[in-house]
C-alpha cells in the first residue's frame, strides 16, 4: 500500500488517504488523544524518512555511506591531466562540494576546471540541473548514464570527464587532493601546495580527527535517531572544537602558519555552523564566532584569495532549511546570521 501524506491545519496532523478522515470528527477528539495520535503518526513518518535520508545504526547513530567512484587523474593513467577536459559538478549549499570549490580557488584553477551547478529538489529528493546536461535532468540520471544499472546515491561533488563522458571521482577527500596536485601546469597559483610532503602525516591526522567529530559530527547530531546517539555526537563535536581552539592559540592554521587541506576540510563545516548546524542540527552549546581562536581562524580562511566568492550563505540556508523536510517541516528559512564579522579586518595574532 502506498502511503500518501498531506498536511492539515489541525495540529499539523499527518494522515493517510487510505484511512477514512473527517475533519469534524478529528476536531472533536479529546486533546490528549489528538496529540498522542499526531505524535505517533509523525514519529513513524519521521523515522521512515530519516531512515531513507540518513541511514543509521541500531543505536540510532548516523552512518554515512561510502562513495562509489574513486578513480584518480594521473599522467600515465586512464584519466591524464589536461585543461578544460574535466569539470566539477557541485551544489552550492553542500559542504563536501564546497571543499572542491575552495581548493580550486586557492590553486587558481578557474580557467582549467569549469563548474556546473545543481540544486536540490525538495519534491524529488535529488539534485537537479538548471538546464539538462547530456540529456539528463537530474543527477541520478547522469550517474546511471556513467554507470548503467547504478543504484547508489547520486551525490556532489562530481569530477566529470568530458572526453570519456563518465564520472572520475565523487569523493570530496580525493578530489581536493587531485585538484591540488594534478593541474599545476595550468594553475594561476601553482606555488600553492595544500598537501606538502613534509606535512602529509600531520594533515592526515587532523583529517581523521575532524572528519568523525566535526565534519560528519554535525550530521551525527542533526540526523541522530535516539537521544543517546545525539548525546554521544554532540559531546564529541564540542570536545573536538575545544581542542582545535586550543591548537589555534599557538599558530594561525591547523598545521602551523601555512594553509593546508586540513584547513580546507574544516572551513566548509565552520562556515555553515552558526547559520545552520547551531540551530537546525542542535549543535547549540556555542557558536564558532564565540570561540577565542576558532572565530578569527574562520574569518582568516574566509578572506583568503578567491574563497569568499565560493561562499553562498543564502544557498546554504535555502538548501538546509528548505529541503531537509524531516528536520524543518515548515520550510521556513531564517533571516540571519549577519556575515559582517567574517568581513571585518583581521588583526595580527
Amino acid at each position: 500500500m502506498k502511503l500518501t501524506v498531506q498536511t492539515f491545519p489541525i495540529a499539523n496532523v499527518f494522515y493517510s488517504e487510505d484511512i477514512p478522515y473527517s475533519q469534524n470528527a478529528m476536531a472533536g477528539l479529546p486533546p490528549g488523544l489528538l496529540i498522542r495520535s499526531a505524535k505517533l503518526v509523525w514519529t513513524t513518518l519521521w523515522q521512515t524518512m530519516m531512515g531513507q535520508m540518513a541511514p543509521s545504526s541500531k543505536a540510532g547513530d548516523y552512518q554515512r555511506p561510502e562513495s562509489a567512484f574513486r578513480q584518480w587523474i594521473k599522467p600515465e593513467g586512464a584519466y591524464p591531466p589536461a585543461p578544460n577536459r574535466y569539470r566539477l559538478i557541485v551544489g552550492m549549499g553542500c559542504p563536501w562540494a564546497h571543499r572542491t570549490l575552495v581548493t580550486r580557488a586557492l590553486k587558481g584553477l578557474d580557467d582549467a576546471i569549469s563548474i556546473l551547478t545543481v540544486n536540490p529538489s525538495p519534491d524529488e529528493g535529488c539534485w537537479v540541473f538548471d538546464t539538462p546536461f547530456r540529456g539528463c535532468r537530474t543527477l541520478p540520471e547522469l550517474y546511471r548514464q556513467a554507470k548503467p544499472g547504478y543504484k547508489g546515491r547520486a551525490t556532489v561533488p562530481v569530477l566529470w570527464d568530458s572526453q570519456t563522458a563518465t564520472i572520475v571521482n565523487n569523493e570530496s577527500a580525493d578530489i581536493i587532493v587531485i585538484l591540488n596536485e594534478a593541474f599545476d601546469e595550468w594553475a594561476a597559483r601553482s606555488e600553492v601546495d595544500l598537501y606538502p610532503d613534509a606535512l602529509k602525516t600531520e594533515i592526515d591526522t587532523w583529517n581523521d580527527r575532524t572528519y568523525q567529530a566535526v565534519n560528519n559530527g554535525v550530521y551525527r547530531c542533526g540526523f541522530a535517531q535516539s537521544q543517546a546517539a545525539y548525546d554521544r555526537a554532540v559531546a564529541e563535536l564540542f570536545d573536538a572544537l575545544d581542542a582545535i581552539d586550543q591548537t589555534l592559540a599557538q599558530h594561525l592554521y591547523l598545521c602551523g602558519d601555512t594553509v593546508t587541506l586540513a584547513d580546507v576540510r574544516l572551513f566548509t563545516t565552520l562556515f555553515r555552523f552558526d547559520a545552520v548546524y547551531y540551530s537546525l542540527f542542535k549543535c547549540n552549546r556555542r557558536r564558532i564566532q564565540d570561540y577565542a581562536h576558532l572565530g578569527p581562524y574562520l574569518r582568516r580562511l574566509y578572506q583568503l584569495p578567491g574563497v569568499t566568492q565560493t561562499c553562498d550563505l543564502e544557498a546554504v540556508k535555502r538548501d538546509y532549511y528548505g529541503n531537509l523536510f524531516p528536520l524543518n517541516p515548515g520550510g521556513i528559512i531564517p533571516a540571519g546570521p549577519d556575515l559582517a564579522y567574517l568581513k571585518a579586518a583581521i588583526t595580527a595574532k
